[in-house]
């Protein structure tokens, strides 16, 4: 982290002496020495940081020192521009002003020349404590075997405990072990076939991988075999010599000498010849890391004729794709067990056996909760439960609070720690800092992706790569995480895009004991005794269900002089809110992100907020905001807006001076009961298209006619675009425009009114032949009238996902015609498109679709889906059809569909299902494959009711029985 700050202040001093350099006078010698001692530091920080765990106290000091004075630079840098570099008028006036401001600020550019000159003291005492930590550390010789020797004691340790578990104490192992080996023995005998396991740290791959193994009639089956533990550091040499000793010892054979000096080339073609003239083989490769690691010993894995097998464990999903692309591969996705054998697992460790007593249920399933279902952890807690008095509920009370606690200290969670920071450890610096940043959240808190994302970029912990735009490689960041197994992805907005995440409870712990070491990030909820009486530089609050204020005078004690980032996570007390906003104003000068998502007591703009000359971050959604005053303006460095959800409807004149705007969001629900009604837009300034930084524009408002739909083709930077209330005469215009937006990827148009009301959207015209037209396309929404599909959409190759709300097509228009080829197509939502009586799925088309969801076609009386269509479709959504009283016809045909949902159906359809279920009936024939079937409706009373219809055809076999 302080390495990632000093890098951040070091660009930030090279561009300030670049740019602003006059403006320092004789303070330029100083301000250029520090920077040069900060230089002079970074190389040595960073090794520095990459033990600091396990450094000794003086050198964590140092790392501590150096910190805080990047951040002290940064303060004093940004304090002398919001004050002498904001200015920059010329002429007569400009004359003036410096006049008056030289006679005004001398006082202040005499307190600042104190403040660069005391940094400079600092520097000069941290850099001779690095002369000395350098030799007496040898940080740079030393710092990665440290890492090492520590890494691979941690790792050796667990791959051993796991190696020795008997299958009788095992929980839950059953099912995936017989999957697992039914892999291995079924398949094709002629090629190699590689199984891989993956999951986070804690979930037993090792356990069940060994499991496997070690069957009899795995064993039977390949005589050849071996376990080759990978870790983190591996030696390869070493790691192929244990190979070929191991192969040997198997066969009962002596291990040949020679291999003590050979190359790393030379072991490996002597374990493929060996693997070539031997049985057919099976080998574990264990607690896999690295890509490369696969492809360099996939060259010593002969294929043969034999059926040969590898079986692979990994925390990381590339490694598991890596290692199946090439050859017939599978990969098991290791999940957490289900809670029953959780608890079972937990009470035979606590209780040997025995049931919990009444007394502790309670206590004990909110303990078990915190663990997921991960296997270590269960073990591990229990393991400390075990030592704890059963007829004492305190002493369990104790352990359910501490939990933090107990995986900061050395005890019995330990190991639990070790093994989560384990693929801490193994990030990126980079990615470090982002993943220690997820504790803003409280625990079990559903983190949204697009917020996450934004506030990475806006606190600069993302950095910039060429050809790429920021945001790209921050969704790449929350790629990298997800991949291994860090960040749990719990929805998607459509393909590939996740929607919201969150974090296990217990690596949860684990990253805000390591946030705390850093001093990455204050969380508080804002009560007095939960209060920072620190200096705090990146603040988050949490929601807190008192609205006790009395203990304001309690509070003060926080200086919020140096104060950057302020978050809120969930809804605050009025009164706390006010006071805490009213504070932060006032004292943050400094202020850079300012997120206030979902206050709804905010009913306005504090007017101190524009005075925060370095703000780059506002996020006001879901408050009460009703008005953007004209002092919008002078927040220059805005990069970021957010006010959808909001009461404004309109924006001044004085945005136009924003020129480093990237994302601007300003949109409301139409209907707050039902969003397919779409959305109200804002009624932007007349020259919108001189904000030209902008990237995501979202919702602006069409209804002023032409020569706001003209600006928008000048906002040639777009990726985002939504657009409301479209005049019919208009589309020509927004085609002409579209066509400049190169880089559009999501778009979403509504044309003027509500529903059924809407007028007709007009987006066809000759001059949209263009090959190039829209190609980066990945969603499109269209809410309104269409005469007809445009012909457009039909070679949106690279569309994922498409909505068509209230378009009304006529029969003869069947929409499936223009999307039925589109090769990466796997969304589609029809709300009220269509008013034909049949659709049909044709053999052939919709080869990617995985989701489906048709509601609101009031004339759809049959569907069809030919054998070869649709062969991915996972979900399908039927919903207020009112005459479609029949299944689809060849719904047999959706052999990989997952869920069928029937939504407010007609009562026919419901009927048939709920009441008739005998098991020879055709319906349940064609539908007995699809695991989910769920069926919706109201009742006469307004009641919503919903069913599993295989658990109602259970309970009514049951009370026929």
């Amino acid at each position: 982290m302080a390495e990632k700050v000093l890098s951040f202040v070091l660009d930030q001093l090279s561009t300030f002496l670049r740019e602003e350099g006059r403006l320092l006078g004789g303070l330029r010698q100083e301000v250029q020495f520090i920077r040069d001692e900060l230089g002079h530091m970074r190389a040595f920080l960073r090794e520095a940081e990459a033990k600091e765990e396990d450094a000794q106290p003086r050198l964590q000091e140092w790392i501590k020192q150096v910190r805080e004075a990047a951040y002290d630079t940064e303060d004093i840098l940004d304090e002398f521009v919001a004050r002498f570099a904001r200015h920059r008028e010329t002429g007569f006036y400009g004359s003036v002003w410096r006049i008056f401001s030289s006679i005004k600020n001398l006082r202040a550019r005499y307190r600042v020349a104190s403040e660069i000159q005391s940094i400079k003291s600092r520097i000069k005492s941290i850099s001779e404590a690095h002369q000395r930590y350098q030799s007496e550390y040898g940080i740079f010789a030393q710092a990665s075997n440290s890492i090492s020797a520590v890494n691979n004691t941690t790792w050796r340790y667990s791959r051993d405990d796991a190696l020795l578990v008997e299958e009788a104490k095992l929980v839950g192992i059953d099912q995936p072990k017989n999957h697992l080996i039914s892999q291995l023995l079924e398949g094709d005998d002629y090629q190699l076939k590689v199984v891989s396991v993956v999951g986070m740290g804690g979930l037993g791959k090792t356990t069940l991988v060994k499991k496997v193994h070690e069957d009899l009639e795995v064993r039977r089956h390949f005589p050849v075999r071996a376990w080759v533990t990978v870790s983190e550091t591996c030696d390869f040499q070493y790691l192929l010599k244990d190979l070929i000793r191991q192969l040997h010892e198997e066969g009962k054979k002596p291990v040949p000498q020679s291999i003590e000096s050979m190359t790393t080339t030379e072991l490996k073609k002597f374990v493929k010849d060996f693997l070539q003239q031997a049985e057919r083989y099976a080998i574990v490769f264990d607690d896999v890391w690295d890509v490369e690691f696969w492809n360099t010993i996939k060259f010593a894995l002969p294929e043969s004729s034999h059926g040969n097998r590898v079986m692979l464990t990994t925390r990381k999903a590339d490694v598991a794709s890596a290692s199946c692309t090439e050859s017939l591969g599978y990969i098991y996705r290791m999940k957490p067990l289900f809670f029953e054998d959780s608890w079972t697992l937990f009470c035979n460790k606590i209780f040997k056996g025995g049931s919990c007593p009444g007394h502790l249920m309670d206590v004990a399933k909110v303990i078990l909760g915190k663990c997921e279902g991960l296997p270590l952890a269960i073990l591990a807690i229990s393991g400390l439960l075990a030592l704890k008095d059963v007829n004492r509920t305190e002493e369990w009370g104790m352990v359910r609070h501490s939990l933090g606690g107990e995986l900061e200290g050395a005890g019995k969670l330990d190991r639990v720690k070790k093994i989560l920071s384990l693929s801490y450890s193994d990030l990126p610096r980079h990615l470090k800092t982002c993943l220690l940043y997820t504790s803003i959240f409280p625990e079990d808190y559903k983190i949204q992706c697009y917020r996450l994302i934004n506030l990475w970029i806006a606190e600069r912990l993302v950095e910039g790569r060429e050809g790429m735009s920021i945001e790209d490689v921050a969704w790449g960041y929350l790629s990298e995480l997800v991949n291994r197994s860090l960040i749990q992805v719990t929805d998607v907005f459509y393909e590939g895009l996740p929607n919201n995440c969150r974090i296990h409870d217990l690596l949860r712990e684990v990253i805000v004991l390591k946030s705390r070491e850093q001093n990455m990030v204050t969380v508080t909820t804002g009560q007095p005794m939960t209060w920072p009486s620190e200096k705090v530089r990146r603040l988050a609050v949490h929601s807190s269900s008192s609205n006790n204020t009395q203990h304001h005078q309690q509070r003060r004690s926080c200086c919020f002089d140096h104060l950057r980032s302020f978050v809120t996570v969930g809804s605050m007390s009025p009164l706390l809110s006010k006071t805490l906003l009213s504070e932060i104003s006032r004292s943050s000068k400094l202020l850079k992100v300012l997120d206030l998502r979902g206050q709804e007591t905010q009913e306005e703009i504090p007017n101190e907020i524009f005075k925060m000359f370095h703000l780059k971050h506002l996020d006001l959604w879901g408050t009460r905001v009703e008005r953007v005053p004209k002092s919008i303006g002078k927040l220059q460095h805005l990069e970021y807006l957010d006010l959808a959800d909001t009461r404004v409807r309109e924006l001044p004149m004085e945005m136009l001076k924003l020129q480093k705007l990237r994302v601007l969001r300003v949109f409301q629900q139409v209907d707050s009961f039902d969003d397919d009604y779409g959305y109200h837009g804002f009624k932007a300034p007349s020259n919108m298209g001189g904000l030209i930084a902008l990237e995501v524009l979202d919702s602006i408002d069409a209804s002023g006619g032409s020569t706001i739909v003209k600006e928008i083709g000048k906002l040639t930077q777009l990726r985002e675009l939504g657009i409301t209330n479209l005049r019919r005469e208009d589309g020509k215009e927004l085609c002409s425009s579209l066509a400049n937006l190169t880089s559009l990827r999501e778009l979403s148009i509504a044309s003027i009114g509500k529903g059924d009301d809407h007028e007709i959207i007009d987006l066809n015209h000759p001059s949209l032949s263009s090959s190039s037209f829209l190609q980066s396309l990945r969603m499109l929404i269209l809410r309104g009238r269409l005469e007809k599909m445009p012909q457009w959409v039909a070679h949106l190759h690279g569309l994922v996902r498409i909505d068509l709300n209230w378009s009304r097509l006529r029969g003869e228009e069947d929409p499936l015609e223009s999307l039925q080829h589109l090769p990466n197509l796997v969304s589609i939502n029809f709300c009220g498109s269509y008013q034909g009586e049949g659709l049909c799925f044709k053999t052939g088309g919709f080869l990617m679709l995985k989701r489906l969801h048709l509601k609101r076609m009031e004339g759809l009386r049959g569907m069809r889906v030919e054998e070869g269509a649709l062969p991915r479709l996972q979900k399908l959504f039927l919903e207020q059809l009112p005459l479609l009283e029949e299944l689809p016809l060849g719904i047999q045909h959706l052999s990989n569909l997952q869920r069928l949902s029937l939504y407010e159906m007609s009562s026919q359809l419901r009927e048939k299902l709920l009441e008739n279920q005998k098991e020879e009936s055709e319906d349940y024939t064609r539908i007995a494959h699809i695991p989910e079937i769920l069926i919706g409706y109201y009742t006469d009373d307004g009641e919503w009711r919903e069913h599993q219809l295989w658990e109602e055809k259970k309970k009514k076999t049951y009370n026929l029985s």
